[in-house]
């Protein structure tokens, strides 16, 4: 008889885990406390409109194309990827925005265009984030996080420096135009933490987004779930939904199962794909590994104020993906990072997918999500959350010189307490914890629980990190664990 696994939760990473090890020989049970899977990256759907609540961004496609090829497949037999073009555009004023295009050198004519020799430093700096890229995505992050050693390697050595500088400091060495920088400084914001506190190595996301581009799955981010729902389903695993745990068995110092709706489900092994602070407060507290104070002092990724809304008529000026950079940057992280409270004046996010896919709205209509990064952990109301939607849509209809107050069909909204009650997420947060030099690899929360033999862990708090693609390798990195330490 095969050894058993229970898996609390159903989001990427326990997905990708559930694969690894149901191909590994274990059978596996997924329980997701919500009525459909997914985790964060859950979809809504309303009046003929759908919505990704939480991903919205594919990019890193190799590692899609990394995990699907572990089983021998594709992600085209399960869903059509369309790269965009534009990839997104950044609003800095009134009718006054840069676009991304869809390749290197479509995206150095734009950089000349604002700021003359500017093309050649930017290709410089992306052959230094191609070749960072090369070593983290292909080698680094594909380690356990067990030691320091891990970062040790003939190519990391080389890069020492880049451990102990920032991007901040290296795009704002290479780069005057504060347009440019704000575009050179967007992408590590997926990882969690302000430029100024993000090691120069994580420069590999400006080749994520200009070297890779940036990609969309027709209807929807969530067809990347249920790619991997089918996927698993096909190699044997269970998955149980409306199933919230609510306690982790454990007899003789080992895990033994989970208690499921006040039903006992013993196992050999569990897994969690859930917040890592609740899975540790399933467990008697003699059993957990980080205190409260061991969590308090960590830099969390920031939670986001989303709204979901449906408009009567296409909108303008926009493209799929849209930033509004209008407003002072270090102020709002500000807000986040170093005393946190509602920005006064929040940059923001707009996705329009029906721009690119027609599933995502009626014919005519249009499917906005808009999102303001916040500090977790802070007050959340009904009030606030209309407050906020006010300022930033009176923003967007200046920015993009055009009416939408009055075409909006109806909005729904999500926010830190949602995080909180849906996900069980530390303070509200959205993406996990940063990627600080501090809170990098080995100094991550362990995959492997050091109190409790057979309990792992797997998700965005654990290595490598934030974000879809490091969640899709945390699953891998923690199945092989499993198997090497199960006992």
């Amino acid at each position: 008889m095969s050894a058993t696994v229970n898996i609390i939760g159903s989001g990427f990473s326990s997905l990708a885990a559930s694969c690894y090890l149901a191909k590994a020989g274990y059978t596996v049970q997924i329980f997701e406390k919500n009525s459909t899977i997914g985790g964060r990256a859950r979809q809504l759907k309303k009046d003929g409109f759908t919505f990704d609540i939480g991903p919205t961004w594919y990019w890193m496609p190799d590692v899609f194309e990394r995990f699907f090829s572990d089983f021998d497949k594709k992600p085209s037999d399960y869903y059509t990827l369309e790269k965009l073009n534009p990839a997104y555009s950044v609003y800095f004023g009134k009718n006054d925005f840069i676009t991304i295009e869809d390749t290197l050198a479509k995206i150095k004519t734009a950089f000349e265009n604002e700021e003359p020799e500017s093309s050649e430093k930017l290709q410089k700096f992306i052959d230094e984030a191609k070749s960072n890229y090369d070593i983290a995505i292909k080698d680094l992050v594909y380690n356990p996080g067990l030691s320091p050693l891990e970062l040790v390697t003939p190519a990391t050595i080389k890069k020492l420096n880049q451990f102990f500088s920032t991007i901040k400091k290296d795009v704002r060495k290479a780069f005057k135009n504060e347009r440019l920088v704000k575009i050179l400084e967007f992408p590590v914001l997926f990882l969690g933490a302000k430029p100024s506190d993000t090691p120069s190595f994580y420069s590999f996301m400006n080749y994520a987004d200009f070297g890779l581009g940036t990609f969309h799955p027709k209807k929807g981010m969530y067809q990347v779930i249920l790619a991997m729902e089918k996927l698993a389903k096909e190699l044997g695993v269970e998955i149980h939904t409306d199933a919230p745990v609510d306690h982790i068995i454990v007899e003789d110092g080992k895990a033994k199962g989970l208690v499921v709706n006040g039903k006992e489900h013993y196992s050999d092994v569990v897994l969690s794909g859930a917040d890592y602070h609740h899975t540790e407060t399933l467990l008697e507290k003699e059993n957990r590994q980080y205190s409260e104070r061991y969590w308090s002092n960590k830099t969390f990724a920031p939670s986001s104020l989303l709204f979901y809304v449906g408009f009567d008529k296409p909108l303008k000026n926009v493209n799929h993906h849209t930033l509004f950079f209008d407003v002072d940057f270090d102020t709002h992280a500000e807000a986040i990072y170093d005393d946190p409270k509602w920005p006064e004046n929040p940059l923001f996010y707009a996705s329009f997918p029906s721009k690119t896919d027609e599933a995502s709205a009626p014919e005519g209509k249009e499917a906005g999500i808009f999102l303001i990064p916040l500090a977790p952990g802070i007050e959340d109301s009904e009030a606030l959350r209309e407050t906020y939607f006010e300022k930033i849509i009176t923003r967007f209809e200046n920015l993009t010189t055009q009416n939408v107050k009055n075409h909006v069909i109806f909005k729904e909204s999500f926010c830190v307490n949602d995080f909180i009650n849906d996900y069980n997420s530390y303070k509200g947060n959205a993406y996990g914890m940063a990627n600080t030099l501090l809170q990098t690899a080995f100094l991550r929360p362990k995959l492997k629980s050091k109190k409790v033999k057979n309990l792992f862990f797997t998700g965005q708090l654990t290595v490598p990190g934030p974000g879809v693609p490091p969640s899709l390798i945390s699953g891998k990195l923690v199945s092989e664990l499993v198997t090497k330490y199960h006992s």
